[in-house]
């Protein structure tokens, strides 16, 4: 019975006080040499012990059973709130995921704005930039003084330098569509094929983006012919 009241288990009868009145009879009938009588005072206390130890092993089997019908529920709650805490880890990963790809593609389209307003006023300075260039050379012909050009130019030219715009290499370069722009085309048997022979009007780049391809002309080969005699 100590031991159901350590372990908070709730006996179906308490048999403390009917023990101790059964265990004076036995101490009684013992001094009194009335040994049959005391054997039945003994076997009713084996009896009590025995009804006691079956309540005990009945209730701490069911406590244990509550105890791991308990520790199921709470492993089942845990696996569940595992898989939520999963799914949502997920959703966030893809979440971020998104949020990522949207500030890259922003920063892309802002930047590919930014640089489409450059190439468009470029295109537009180049135009001024040529015209300039026929200017010097149309003054220069006629012998006329062309300082004034020359420094204009060269402040154009600076301009360029500091938006990393730079002309196109053409003149003896083979042929590339993505640079040149073919117009004209020559037939030369001394020359290979899609070599550029002319260059029309300057092309200029910045940071590998072709703002303008150079106008060129290019060679085409030609089979020269053994005439026999």
């Amino acid at each position: 019975m100590k031991i159901a009241e350590k372990s908070n288990i709730k006996l179906r009868q308490n048999y403390n006080q009917i023990s101790k009145k059964h265990l004076r009879k036995v101490s009684q009938y013992a001094h009194a040499k009335q040994y049959k009588i005391m054997k039945k005072e003994i076997k009713k206390l084996k009896n009590y012990l025995y009804r006691v130890k079956r309540d005990i092993q009945r209730k701490w089997i069911e406590k244990e059973e509550n105890f791991y019908h308990t520790m199921s529920l709470v492993d089942k709650l845990l696996s569940q709130e595992k898989e939520k805490t999963m799914e949502y880890e997920l959703k966030f990963k893809r979440a971020l995921a998104d949020l990522q790809n949207l500030d890259r593609k922003t920063k892309l389209d802002i930047e590919s704005g930014i640089n489409t307003k450059i190439d468009q006023f470029m295109i537009e300075f180049l135009q001024i930039y040529d015209d300039f260039v026929r200017a010097k050379e149309a003054f220069s012909k006629n012998n006329v003084n062309v300082e004034g050009l020359d420094s204009i130019l060269k402040n154009m030219d600076s301009l360029l330098l500091k938006n990393n715009v730079s002309t196109i290499d053409a003149l003896g370069e083979i042929f590339d569509p993505r640079l040149h722009e073919a117009i004209s085309i020559i037939a030369d048997s001394t020359l290979e094929e899609n070599i550029i022979t002319k260059e029309i009007r300057k092309g200029y780049i910045s940071h590998n983006r072709v703002i303008r391809p150079t106008l060129v002309e290019i060679s085409r080969k030609i089979k020269s012919e053994k005439l026999g005699e």
